[in-house]
């Protein structure tokens, strides 16, 4: 779902609405998770379960640090987090490049190497639920933040749709209190809002896209100018 399609301008609003409708703080934040993840699902569904991976595992990485005074566990418990979280980005992201480069360094040696390819698409916003999460685990490490105890209010924390495809990344201790506050509507930042998005909107459409079809023509063919 793209943030200037049709789909998204129906999304938008309507889950706006119904959030500000939901009398309790707990149905607000289901509400806006479950949004999340339908949102996420619109490009790939089965990517769902790799963030959703990513949010068990530093979930119980964050209370499995609380539990302990020992440094050399909280230590472990983190390296576990970076280990899951960095191992699963570079499979998607980086698996074909880290081998082809294998490939073309033994050539070098006369050492025969077939790279195996992967035919697999790289999963969308991967590198910021990745980022936001071992921030995360480092700030619960570093003693900067206590530990999230309730896993709806973290996984929302991770997987927030207005940030969860194109950023930017946030800190732990940016965002996850205010999944904490009953937000009143108003209508002054409603209004400030939406022209802040009208303004991206004609940033992406009117310009971005325009010029794209410039820059696109000189990059498929570099030679050419």
């Amino acid at each position: 779902m793209l943030f200037n399609s049709l789909h998204f301008l129906i999304f938008f609003p309507v889950v706006t609405l119904v959030y500000f409708l939901m009398p309790t703080l707990r149905v607000r934040n289901i509400l806006l998770l479950i949004a999340s993840y339908y949102f996420y699902m619109q490009y790939r569904p089965e990517y769902a379960l790799l963030m959703l991976l990513s949010t068990i595992i530093d979930y119980f990485a964050g209370l499995g640090m609380s539990r302990t005074s020992k440094k050399a566990v909280k230590r472990l418990w983190l390296v576990l987090s970076l280990m899951g979280n960095l191992g699963m980005l570079f499979f998607f992201k980086y698996f074909n490049f880290f081998n082809a480069n294998v490939a073309n360094l033994l050539s070098y040696f006369n050492i025969a190497y077939q790279p195996l390819s992967l035919d697999v698409l790289l999963p969308v916003g991967i590198s910021f639920y990745t980022f936001q999460t071992l921030s995360y685990t480092i700030d619960v490490y570093r003693g900067d933040l206590p530990p999230e105890r309730d896993f709806f209010d973290f996984a929302l924390y991770v997987s927030f749709f207005p940030q969860l495809v194109a950023g930017p990344i946030e800190r732990s201790t940016n965002l996850l209190h205010q999944f904490k506050v009953h937000h009143e509507f108003d209508a002054d930042r409603a209004s400030s809002g939406l022209r802040l998005m009208a303004y991206g909107f004609f940033k992406k459409v009117v310009i971005a896209d325009r010029l794209a079809v410039i820059v696109d023509t000189v990059y498929n063919d570099p030679r050419g100018y």
